[in-house]
């Protein structure tokens, strides 16, 4: 295979406008991954675009194994589908309490 170029599932990305921390959710275009290491806003940094990762998540919400989970312009986890952008779907069953804050999620490897 000549034109095999890598696994694909580390992508690279620029941080725009804040800085990234190490573990916070990343969109670089249509494409969501988790940052791997922290990066200066403006910096080059590397994104994990498959795996299952807890993520900041509406507390209102209650989740079920294999719910769609989409990415919120605020940062956070949400099974709302108007306005986000699908990143996976929910690893395990979460309830909407308020102290239910963070969720496990299966990243999908390609958002929509």
């Amino acid at each position: 295979m000549k034109n095999y170029i890598a696994p694909g599932d580390m992508f690279p990305f620029t941080a725009s406008g804040a800085d990234v921390a190490s573990g916070d959710g990343v969109m670089q275009g249509s494409l969501f991954g988790v940052a791997a290491g922290d990066v200066a806003d403006g910096d080059s940094g590397v994104m994990k675009t498959t795996g299952v990762f807890e993520l900041p998540k509406a507390a209102s919400q209650a989740w079920t194994v294999g719910a769609k989970v989409y990415w919120t312009s605020g940062g956070a986890a949400t099974t709302t589908a108007s306005g986000n952008t699908l990143i996976g779907v929910a690893y395990e069953a979460v309830g909407s309490g308020a102290s239910e804050t963070l969720g496990k999620v299966r990243l999908s490897g390609v958002s929509a």
